[in-house]
């Protein structure tokens, strides 16, 4: 993290002179170089145009629906903060993909990956310069490369609240989420920052917002729920509790530095004072960017590489699957998606008494890279009928790996940006700790359910996890400049 500058507000004043500063230099038609010069590192230049263009107030356009392809962020360069820099929402910046094929998370820079390597050679004081648009046709928090901090909330509506407090809510909210991941002071209501990121550039922080089944009853809105909103199904391995699932509103919030994170939670926990209350929070991590001399896609608690088979925003029906289409029902729901939480407990003490060759019988892939026990790398697909000198399948047919692929599943597909948590040690010595699953998809039942229903019935690794929270929420699509997150449904 770069040192305070000597000023009155620290590093935040240096980030308002660099944007003056790079966007005179953006009129003349000069590109702001940072320390490695005209890398495509932290260039929009070879992003689709949409994601570049910005109106004469510095507002940025929303790109067109032909834009999933691409990503929502990119890696900046430089100390400075500079519109070029800005890393867009829309799905149309150039999502980089690692040879892993899209794991868990996205790379930023010019190598792809897991996103928490940075480019190689990448200065890491240069992370806290990274940023994201609040604004754009979708919400940050989706495609965004996946953050080293992250917290997750949900919010009951106070009693005697209804539709007029909501949608004043999440104005209030749109509005501090866009100014904080801008790196600008939080300006809540009580007038005053904390300054608990006084120092610290963007981070990467996002901030994604959704509705849950209950919001639309609290605020009369009960004919204007999607059904893609039902409650999910009850699942064999789950031990759900209940004050820790579900929830009117949803909050996501991700960043490359625990402060800017923490930072977030806080300011839009005060602008929720007497509209709602914090019904659970849960705490995440991943991977810090710098950790590994490579990108690479990061691994679970259980020591294992996770989210090879991810959706590539390459593919062709990438935003078919993940996103709401145009002309979806309903319609305040295009270009959002739905999101289902899980807070999976991994039983970490039976899992490590297996051998390492047991483990990877149970997932189906090489415990060291990722790759099928069929043979090839971590992108190999799994040859599923190869057997071995014993005649018996090499990946077996319980293997996690296999009964998560998309062909055995009807084409079921998410896109899963999970968190990894670990809250202590419980009464009996055991870690309590495990996966704050997260997947992304543009219907649950064409995603996560039918696939949770095939693990329900045979997954090897069933037996070495407990779903513990659940809940599912309606992730309404990005705000435009002047708009709140949720606009449409609250006034339409």
């Amino acid at each position: 993290m770069a040192q305070k500058p000597p000023t009155e507000h620290g590093a935040r004043d240096a980030v308002q002179k660099g944007r003056r500063k790079e966007s005179s230099q953006e009129q003349r038609g000069d590109s702001p170089q940072g320390p490695r010069g005209g890398s495509a590192q932290g260039r929009l230049a070879d992003a689709p145009k949409g994601s570049r263009d910005r109106s004469a107030s510095g507002a940025a356009r929303t790109p067109g629906a032909a834009d999933a392809r691409g990503a929502d962020a990119r890696g900046a360069e430089g100390a400075g903060f500079s519109r070029r820099r800005l890393l867009g929402t829309a799905g149309a910046t150039g999502l980089v993909l690692g040879a892993a094929g899209a794991g868990t998370g996205y790379a930023v820079g010019e190598a792809g990956g897991s996103g928490e390597s940075g480019a190689e050679g990448r200065p890491l004081s240069a992370l806290g310069t990274d940023m994201v648009m609040f604004h754009g046709k979708h919400q940050p928090g989706i495609t965004t490369p996946m953050q080293a901090h992250g917290h997750l909330l949900a919010f009951d509506l106070a009693p005697g609240a209804g539709r007029k407090e909501a949608a004043a809510l999440l104005r209030r909210w749109s509005g501090t989420a866009a100014r904080l991941m801008a790196g600008e002071p939080a300006a809540t209501a009580g007038g005053r920052d904390t300054d608990i990121a006084r120092d610290a550039g963007p981070s990467l922080l996002t901030v994604t917002f959704g509705f849950g089944h209950s919001f639309f009853a609290r605020t009369g809105l009960e004919r204007s729920r999607p059904d893609a909103l039902d409650p999910l199904p009850d699942f064999s391995a789950d031990r759900l509790d209940k004050g820790r699932s579900n929830g009117d509103l949803w909050v996501q919030i991700g960043a490359q530095d625990a402060l800017v994170a923490f930072h977030a939670l806080r300011a839009l926990q005060k602008e929720a004072a007497g509209a709602a209350r914090v019904r659970w929070q849960m705490n995440g991590f991943n991977r810090s960017p710098g950790a590994t001399a490579r990108p690479m896609t990061t691994r679970n608690l259980m020591g294992q590489i996770d989210g090879t088979n991810n959706p590539k925003p390459s593919e062709k029906d990438f935003a078919r699957r993940v996103f709401v289409p145009e002309d979806g029902a309903p319609a305040w729901m295009a270009g959002g998606s739905y999101a289902v939480v899980r807070r999976i407990r991994m039983l970490l003490d039976d899992w490590e008494q297996l051998s390492g060759g047991e483990q990877e019988r149970v997932i189906g892939r090489r415990k060291s890279d990722g790759a099928p026990l069929s043979g090839g790398t971590e992108t190999t697909d799994p040859r599923l009928e190869k057997t071995g000198p014993d005649g018996e399948l090499l990946v077996p047919l319980d293997a996690h790996a296999r009964i998560t692929r998309p062909d055995q599943n009807g084409g079921a597909a998410m896109l899963r940006r999970p968190f990894s948590f670990h809250d202590g040690i419980d009464a009996d010595g055991e870690p309590d700790a495990g996966l704050l699953f997260i997947c992304w998809q543009a219907d649950p039942l064409r995603g996560f359910v039918p696939v949770q229903r095939k693990l329900d019935r045979g997954d090897a690794l069933s037996k070495f996890l407990r779903h513990e929270a659940s809940g599912l929420f309606a992730v309404p699509g990005g705000a435009a400049q002047g708009e709140y997150v949720g606009q449409r449904l609250l006034e339409g």
